[in-house]
């Protein structure tokens, strides 16, 4: 079953997708130049927001963990797309070397884990998982609950090259994203890593992020003729804050204020009626932690020490002092009566398939990335990329094509992103 919105509030949102939807072969000859120019991110996912007013992406993931949820009708896809990706850096590419995050106890993960390496196999390469686990001092097999295995071998590093045990891979692929540093056995390699150390959350911001997606999505709504606020949220930064001794209070409150003034004014000037919120969340790191909606600046200066807790701290125990104030965009999305978000997948340049992301006990103000939290594989209607000029901007195709606009704008801006770090 495919969500479809439950509000009337669609009619800008219907307008840009009937412009998105006309001008394809200008959008797809646009992506096309651009991807001559850049070097996409070797695998994504990007978490979209549908307001019925606005669609617009919130968060850019380089290490994407959720490839068991895509449909499996789109594996073959999978597969092409990563037969591109790895031959692009190692021609001759036949050894890749997989390394995950440390979740041994986090099944879906796992499933996660197990779906790139058959994507991998399947693509023509052998393939083995080296785990960072200290406790991992010989290969493990891991039984899965969905009735596959999964088998990890302690990493071997010889000289400049990492490997495992009788196997010196060509490729290395990071599953794992680095939130913590680079650990000392992933320096200086001379094996191709995909993605680079600087795709990891010690070194990225999602400020800098969105400040290229803002620039890509200038150019974009530029060639289509539309006003880029509607595929691109406001957002500041807050540097330096302190939730456990409470410093940057002022600073905080001061951008949430900025940010919502900004998006009041946008919603007078379309005839939007909701509230507007922005999100506060760390602006580095992922696995929904360190977040909060915010309707108004006072909510940010009168947290509680269980509210500083959460926020305080993200993934690997990582102290939180850069935040992202970013504009809230409603969800008004559903799966049979849950607010409901679409996840896109991409490796290199191409969507292979998305699913929603569903949560029962969220609001459409909320984040959806939680506990609680389960997933709808959807077949995206010709892998993302052709709408059908039959259908009406909001049927299934046609809507599919929008999210993968949207989504490889927000990929092209991680490949900006990317370059700027390395320059």
């Amino acid at each position: 079953m495919v969500p479809h919105l439950t509000t009337a509030l669609k009619g800008p949102l219907l307008e840009l997708e009937q412009r998105i939807i006309t001008a394809q072969p200008t959008i797809e000859h646009w992506f096309r130049t651009q991807w001559l120019e850049r070097t996409p991110p070797f695998y994504s996912s990007v978490d979209l927001r549908n307001s019925g007013f606005k669609l617009a992406p919130v968060d850019t993931n380089l290490f994407p963990g959720g490839f068991n949820n895509l449909n499996p009708d789109f594996l073959p896809l999978c597969v092409l797309a990563m037969q591109s990706a790895v031959e692009k850096f190692c021609p001759e590419a036949r050894g890749v070397l997989l390394i995950p995050e440390n979740h041994t106890r986090n099944q879906f993960y796992l499933q996660n884990v197990a779906q790139i390496v058959t994507i991998l196999k399947q693509a023509g390469m052998r393939v083995r998982v080296g785990s960072l686990l200290p406790e991992i001092t010989q290969a493990t097999t891991l039984a899965l609950t969905n009735g596959n295995s999964l088998t990890l071998e302690p990493l071997v590093r010889i000289g400049n090259r990492l490997g495992v045990a009788d196997f010196d891979p060509c490729v290395i692929v990071l599953n794992n994203d680095l939130s913590a540093g680079v650990p000392d056995i992933l320096k200086n390699l001379e094996q191709t890593l995909l993605p680079p150390h600087g795709a990891g959350w010690h070194a990225r911001r999602k400020s800098k992020h969105f400040d290229a997606y803002s620039r890509v999505s200038q150019q974009f709504a530029e060639l289509i003729g539309i006003d880029s606020w509607l595929i691109d949220p406001y957002f500041d930064v807050c540097n330096q804050i302190n939730f456990q001794e409470r410093v940057g209070e002022d600073c905080l409150a001061a951008k949430v204020d900025g940010v919502l003034q900004k998006i009041r004014e946008k919603y007078a000037e379309y005839g939007v009626k909701q509230d507007p919120f922005v999100i506060v969340k760390a602006d580095a790191g992922t696995y929904g932690m360190g977040i909060m909606t915010v309707k108004d600046a006072s909510e940010v200066r009168d947290l509680n020490r269980k509210q500083r807790n959460k926020m305080s701290v993200v993934k690997e125990g990582v102290q939180v002092s850069d935040v992202l104030v970013q504009e809230g965009v409603y969800t008004f999305e559903d799966l049979n009566g849950a607010v409901a978000e679409p996840v896109v997948y991409m490796i290199d340049r191409h969507v292979v398939g998305g699913f929603y992301r569903v949560h029962t006990d969220r609001g459409i103000d909320e984040n959806l990335n939680a506990p609680g939290m389960r997933f709808e594989p959807l077949a995206f209607e010709a892998c993302c990329t052709l709408p059908n000029p039959s259908c009406e901007p909001d049927d299934t195709p046609n809507r599919f094509y929008a999210y993968g606009v949207v989504a490889r704008l927000a990929m092209l801006a991680a490949s900006l992103e990317l370059e700027e770090m390395a320059a």
